[in-house]
């Protein structure tokens, strides 16, 4: 296991949330990933531009950090068809929360939201049973 870094943590914190503060600053719009992707898959003739500029964003994101700080990044320690499997319930699960851990936990906390509060508990309570179960009865 890598070593927690705070300071990289708190660049990366302070990333989130101006992007999503620009995002709602210049569109209206809550920067959730899912319903962000979600729109951008099946695109509204409005607002198909930005929301392929924000799925944009992510990849060359995930580009710059792979060539200018590789050193970051980590090899899994599970499988692709795990990590497919893991993805799809993620995705299952924030179609089912109305949202995911960006949508509720970084905006809708901040705009004072009990349903996103409430989200985001679930989400945080489930990441930490299924941590807990991987480590006691399936994994390093």
């Amino acid at each position: 296991m890598h070593e927690f870094t705070p300071a990289t943590a708190l660049l990366g914190g302070a990333l989130i949330g101006l992007a999503a503060t620009v995002l709602a600053k210049f569109t209206g719009h809550v920067a959730g990933i899912s319903g962000i992707f979600d729109g951008f898959l099946r695109p509204e003739p409005r607002a198909w531009s930005w929301r392929a500029l924000f799925v944009l964003g992510l990849l060359l994101a995930a580009f710059g950090l792979m060539k200018f700080m590789p050193g970051t990044l980590v090899e899994p320690i599970r499988s692709l068809g795990t990590l497919a499997i893991a993805g799809l319930l993620t995705g299952f699960g924030s179609r089912l929360g109305s949202g995911c851990t960006s949508g509720h936990g970084v905006c809708g906390i901040s705009r004072l939201s009990l349903r996103s509060l409430l989200a985001t508990m679930t989400f945080v309570a489930t990441g930490m049973i299924t941590a807990t179960c991987v480590r006691v009865w399936g994994g390093p």
